[in-house]
């Protein structure tokens, strides 16, 4: 069983947007952070956006602050990623992922994230 499950990936002209979702069980999803990362072929996979368990705070890489917004459902265990004003640096495979217990803030790196996606493609593209 996928411990995560993203939903909402597909193409898109540049400006316009999409949103993208995960649903998790709540044994994963519960008092976690959770996050969503990008990769492109050849590079390594990047933090984008990142939501504590109590949705208090949020951390967004530079690339797409006050484009995308992250939020999450605590009673749905879902996580989305809003992405507005897409550009076709956006482009990439994005995976949504939860960090390991106990954090209390927002890690930035892959290791910090001890379960993932399988991923959904984001084409940004006229």
């Amino acid at each position: 069983q996928v411990p995560l499950v993203e939903v909402g990936g597909g193409l898109v002209q540049p400006g316009g947007s999409l949103k993208l979702s995960c649903a998790a069980s709540e044994t994963i999803f519960s008092r976690r952070t959770l996050g969503w990362f990008r990769q492109v072929p050849g590079k390594e996979r990047e933090f984008v956006a990142g939501m504590t368990w109590d949705g208090h705070m949020t951390y967004y890489a530079d690339s797409v602050k006050g484009r995308f917004t992250i939020s999450r459902d605590n009673g749905k265990n879902t996580v989305d990623l809003q992405m507005n004003t897409l550009e076709p640096e956006d482009t990439g495979i994005y995976f949504c992922a939860a960090a390991r217990p106990f954090y209390s803030g927002i890690p930035l790196q892959n290791d910090d994230y001890d379960h993932w996606g399988q991923g959904t493609q984001v084409t940004v593209s006229s």
